[in-house]
């Protein structure tokens, strides 16, 4: 393995960090001072340090998260709550998040140390899908389930969404379902709210432009109130999982969101 990368994923720094760290003189190797960023090392026989503090190499880690509402996805934020502050000791191992969800958006996020597990699984061309369950006003006919799948323009530019998959759950006027409804968003809720329709369903999509979600279903004259986001590849979210709880994947369900099994 490379140095920079060892450190890297020792949590040491970033890769553009580390390797600094190296041409300053501040890494050694089996006791001999190194400044070559590149050199291979053994990691599991030679002895790492960094300013005289030998580095332990946790190797590649993957966990799965539980992301509730009201949180960003970021490492830091100065005045909202991060997905971060939930992780404790596992957030200072080097990991970053896979991908992001939106603030109000709940369910699975991933986190890895591994760049090339991100690149799998974030990048458009590897068609790895997401499933997202949502609530929604307004209501969806056949030719509005058929545009979403065919793909809708969502922004300005002529540049279709992929082809996704849409199933309708749920669907009637909001003081019907509202004790169904996993959300209390319903400031946009007009004053015959009654007689509001109201959709829920599920929408499977392989790309992750912003907002991608809630901008498609607004195309054909639905706004989101809740979304939750379900699986990724083949990987269903953990339902023992609470909200704001993670774990470490197995390297079946690494398997199953690379599309392997």
């Amino acid at each position: 393995m490379r140095l920079d990368k060892f450190l890297a994923e020792a949590a040491v720094g970033s890769r553009k960090n580390v390797r600094i760290y190296i041409k300053e003189g501040m890494v050694k190797v089996n006791k001999e001072l190194v400044t070559e960023p590149s050199m291979e090392i053994d990691e599991n026989c030679d002895v790492i340090e960094y300013l005289n503090e030998i580095v332990s190499y946790a190797g590649k880690l993957y966990y799965m998260f539980n992301k509730p509402a009201g949180c960003i996805t970021a490492k830091t934020d100065e005045i909202h709550k991060t997905v971060f502050d939930f992780l404790g000791e596992a957030g200072t191992k080097g990991i970053f998040h896979v991908g992001r969800l939106d603030k109000d958006t709940e369910g699975l996020l991933l986190f890895t140390n591994d760049g090339e597990f991100e690149h799998k699984v974030m990048y458009p061309e590897k068609h790895v899908e997401k499933t997202y369950f949502f609530w929604a006003l307004g209501s969806l006919s056949e030719e509005d389930k058929n545009q979403l799948e065919q793909g809708t323009y969502i922004g300005q530019g002529k540049i279709l969404t992929k082809p996704a998959r849409i199933e309708v759950d749920k669907f009637g006027v909001y003081e019907d379902l509202k004790h169904e409804m996993a959300t209390n968003n319903v400031n946009n809720i007009n004053s015959n709210h009654h007689t509001q329709p109201v959709v829920s369903g599920y929408l499977t999509i392989s790309e992750g432009r912003k907002h991608q979600v809630k901008r498609m279903l607004k195309s054909v004259g639905c706004y989101v109130i809740y979304l939750k986001r379900i699986s990724i590849g083949g990987l269903a979210l953990d339902k023992s999982l609470e909200k704001g709880q993670y774990r470490s994947l197995t390297e079946l369900e690494i398997q199953k969101v690379l599309g392997n099994l």
